[in-house]
């Protein structure tokens, strides 16, 4: 019988390994940068060539390796991390798998340059999928460098699905100060094409935190402090007014290893309740401290995520900690139990003379007399107790009152009026609590709902924007926001797009952008949909080009739509009528859900039998 199961070769289950380690070149990133922290280094130095695909270079001044050890570090599962599997439950270090550097060598050719403190010459070593070509001294002071080129060079399809550049390099950013966050005491830089991206210098959290989301964060950060024996919380949040619709200025550390925890961020946000707007994103860069027994890292390849032994209680102090650092910088009302209750009473000056207080009393008062016209001056009847009974004249006068627009009706809670042109049809057009308009049909009665039935207009009128030659209202003085730079990076390559929808906006610099002009429905709702943009962003839900405009459309109109309950003159009724009866699809919202219901005459009439 012929054998049917064999062993891989070792370069086979290193390119398995790779799919599993190195996604894209963010991950080459992340991986030695990890590996440069472990070697004990103080300065950490990133060069990437076309956002990493051609060229990534990282070079430390940590404790480097001997000949033997470089020759080593590509073979997988080889790790200086770990001795025996007792080791796993006592983890400090970043990396301990192994199999970082054997998938990056299995998927690229690498150049490793390495000297230890006491040898006299380095070495330089170089590895072309999995396989070592050659061997040299070389100079070099204490410390490693690695130097991938051509990631994916025998893995074309993998290569293949690789995005534009400025996708990639965006991972790379992410990567790259995820690492910086968690090591505020070493130095970081960062470059693209020779660019200077990032140039971090050792300082403290503060310093670190303003270092990468920029200078205009110092302001927002709110400190965090909790000292207990089953985590250590510190680090910074922000200031409920910094909160975002959009999420990417949230980073978690534990152990100096950046995490995603659904339930600790959570927790972090509950912190919030009451303080920022439901579907907001509050900034924060906290880092806990476990004891590594009580904490397992080995549940992902990329160690990305990481299980607690007593996760409800690291909850409940986390969102404690957020809290009590919210209220001690007066963000949130807080209790000081250590300060005594009571009546805080002056000393008297000595000689002061202390009169007894008196109360004034009004012995006519009666509060069951019934007020006269003399009420509106000040005076009250002495007459009977009996109350006045209210006049019936004007009663006639009532229902014209009730028909005409209310002129001190509150405005709709979206976008300024809607500018269809509107002919006064005489639309019956009722509101019922706000969130739904009856329309008196031929057929029976319509009932609409206003979210939704706005948000289809809104949909639509953003859609025809992105082929119409005049869609921008010019602002008089461009807006600028500020953005961290990988939001920025991501607005500038899409801006062609933004244009082409009526956005014109422009870079001022890393962490700043200039809003020119805008769609008129947006002009009072442009952080809402920079906001939207980004949001889609970092779900990674733009990144097939093509049918951005239509997702934009989309996040626009939720965002900007009406929203709660919208108090509408009976003009605005009706024009939201007219618009949504014009739509395409006048039935459905951007999401699929039901804008109208038809009650037929029958189904009125059977309500009475």
């Amino acid at each position: 019988m012929s054998q049917t199961i064999h062993i891989l070769p070792d370069h086979v289950a290193n390119q398995i390994a790779a799919g599993e380690v190195i996604q894209r070149p963010a991950s080459v990133v992340k991986e030695l940068m990890e590996n440069a922290v472990d070697a004990g280094a103080t300065s950490v130095e990133v060069h990437v060539i076309d956002a990493g695909r051609t060229s990534i270079q990282v070079a430390d001044n940590g404790s480097g390796m001997s000949a033997e050890d470089a020759r080593l570090c590509f073979v997988r599962h080889a790790t200086s991390k770990l001795s025996t599997s007792d080791d796993l439950f006592n983890l400090a270090t970043k990396g301990f798998r192994g199999e970082a550097l054997a998938s990056i060598a299995a998927i690229s050719q690498v150049e490793v340059t390495t000297c230890q403190e006491a040898a006299e010459v380095g070495v330089k070593l170089t590895c072309h999928g999995s396989k070592v070509t050659g061997e040299e001294p070389k100079a070099r002071a204490v410390g490693t460098t690695f130097h991938v080129k051509n990631l994916f060079y025998n893995v074309p399809a993998r290569r293949n699905f690789l995005k534009s550049d400025a996708v990639e390099l965006r991972h790379v950013v992410d990567e790259f100060q995820r690492v910086a966050f968690a090591h505020p005491e070493l130095s970081f830089s960062l470059t693209h094409q020779g660019n200077n991206l990032f140039s971090l210098k050792p300082g403290t959290l503060r310093q670190r935190v303003v270092g990468i989301l920029g200078p205009k964060h110092d302001e927002r950060l709110v400190p965090v402090q909790e000292d207990t024996d089953v985590v250590q919380v510190e680090g910074f949040v922000g200031k409920p007014d910094s909160a975002r619709r959009t999420r990417g200025e949230q980073f978690l550390f534990v152990n100096g290893r950046f995490v995603k925890h659904g339930l600790l961020h959570r927790a972090i946000v509950r912190s919030y309740e009451e303080l920022i707007a439901e579907g907001s994103h509050p900034l924060y860069a906290l880092y806990l401290t476990v004891d590594p027994a009580r904490l397992d890292v080995n549940i992902h390849p990329t160690k990305i995520e990481v299980k607690f032994d007593e996760e409800q209680p690291i909850q409940a102090i986390l969102k404690s900690a957020v809290k009590r650092g919210l209220g001690a910088h007066n963000v949130a009302p807080t209790l000081d139990f250590d300060v005594e209750t009571g009546l805080h009473i002056s000393d008297l000056k000595p000689g002061t003379n202390v009169s007894e207080p008196r109360v004034q009393v009004n012995p006519d008062y009666n509060p069951f007399r019934a007020p006269t016209l003399g009420q509106a001056h000040g005076s009250w009847s002495t007459g009977s107790l009996k109350p006045a009974r209210p006049s019936s004249d004007g009663w006639k006068e009532l229902y014209p009152i009730m028909d005409s627009p209310d002129p001190q009706a509150e405005e709709p809670s979206g976008p300024s009026e809607l500018d269809l042109a509107s002919q006064d049809s005489g639309l019956e057009v009722l509101q019922w609590q706000g969130t739904h308009l009856m329309v008196p049909t031929a057929e029976g009665l319509c009932v609409v709902h206003i979210r939704r039935a706005h948000m289809r207009v809104l949909f639509e009128r953003y859609l025809a924007q992105e082929t119409s030659a005049t869609v921008s209202q010019t602002l008089l003085v461009p807006e600028e926001i500020t953005l961290s730079q990988a939001e920025v990076m991501a607005l500038v390559e899409v801006d062609a797009d933004l244009k082409r929808m009526g956005l014109d906006l422009r870079q001022v610099d890393g962490e700043t952008v200039a809003v020119h002009a805008v769609p008129s429905d947006l002009a009072t709702h442009l952080r809402e949909a920079i906001d939207g943009i980004l949001e889609l962003y970092h779900d990674g839900q733009w990144e097939g080009g093509e049918d951005r405009h239509v997702l934009w459309a989309k996040q626009w109109a939720k965002r900007t739509a009406m929203s709660g309950q919208a108090h509408l003159p009976l003009e605005a009724r009706r024009n939201l009528v007219q618009a949504l009866w014009v739509c395409d699809t006048p039935s459905v919202d951007p999401m699929g859900r039901v804008t109208q219901a038809m009650w037929s005459g029958s189904d009125i009439q059977n309500l009475f039998n």
